[in-house]
């Protein structure tokens, strides 16, 4: 190794260490919870079509499950809600790059766990795969050679593409609507979607028939944020803790899941 070379090495070396050094420092510094209370305004990532838990009203507003829950935080905090509709793709860039503060509808995963930090489960949530009631598949080895349309960059299409054989044709698309459309449509044999959005299909689609055949995973939707926000991850907790235990929770089941909160399924 020549001196060049080893003086490089050095260099690279006392940068890379600068580069963690000013990362740590950022993140001890960083207090999200100062700049919404200052901004008077907390930004939430939503999905925008993503029945019951959030999608548009008639006024054009969003509604849903999480929009309740986003709503009771801002005003547990006494700031305006500012929802921002989110995709599957672009949503932890939106979280990392400080467009929102927090996100709505998180899935906990090991992968995530390295780049966003998790509060409080505040929703049941599994994932099915779903298809015409005259389909047989009854277990993951069933999805052989089946077309499958699911939501590109989600947990649904994780589970799927992990638990699918090699012959399964995985259809991906950048949202429910599309991934709903090519399956009644008939583009795709069968779909993954959570258990809010199958049922809502199951509900409509008569000619269909539409059914469960299995659940790929079930999982608890978090409230996602960036790491080392701990005061703002304690007032988000301290939020759904209340909701929990004054009902709101169970309110917003009702009225948007149809069916009362059982808090076991909070659990991951």
């Amino acid at each position: 190794m020549t001196i060049h070379t080893t003086l490089r090495s050095s260099i690279a070396a006392v940068l890379m260490g600068a580069a963690g050094l000013g990362l740590a420092i950022q993140a001890a510094n960083a207090d999200a919870l100062a700049d919404i209370t200052k901004a008077g305004t907390i930004n939430v990532g939503v999905f925008a079509d993503f029945p019951p838990f959030s999608s548009a009203s008639a006024d054009m507003s969003l509604k849903g499950y999480d929009m309740d829950v986003a709503q009771y935080i801002a005003d547990t905090l006494k700031v305006k809600l500012n929802p921002v509709a989110v995709t599957g793709q672009n949503r932890i860039p939106y979280l990392n790059d400080h467009r929102v503060d927090i996100l709505m509808s998180v899935g906990y995963s090991k992968e995530r766990e390295q780049v966003i930090d998790f509060a409080a489960a505040y929703a049941p949530y599994y994932i099915a795969v779903i298809g015409p009631a005259a389909m047989t598949v009854k277990g993951k080895e069933d999805l052989a050679d089946k077309s499958i349309a699911v939501n590109r960059g989600t947990l649904e299409d994780t589970s799927l593409t992990e638990a699918a054989p090699a012959s399964a044709d995985i259809k991906r698309f950048d949202n429910y609507n599309a991934v709903i459309q090519a399956f009644i449509s008939g583009q795709t044999q069968l779909m993954v979607v959570g258990n809010d959005v199958g049922a809502q299909v199951l509900a409509k689609q008569d000619a269909l028939k539409p059914e469960q055949k299995f659940q790929l995973l079930t999982s608890p939707s978090h409230i996602g944020l960036n790491k080392s926000e701990d005061s703002l991850k304690k007032a988000v907790n301290d939020a759904v803790a209340k909701m929990l235990v004054d009902g709101k929770l169970d309110e917003s089941s009702k009225a948007w899941l149809k069916t009362p909160l059982n808090p076991d399924n909070l659990k991951d």
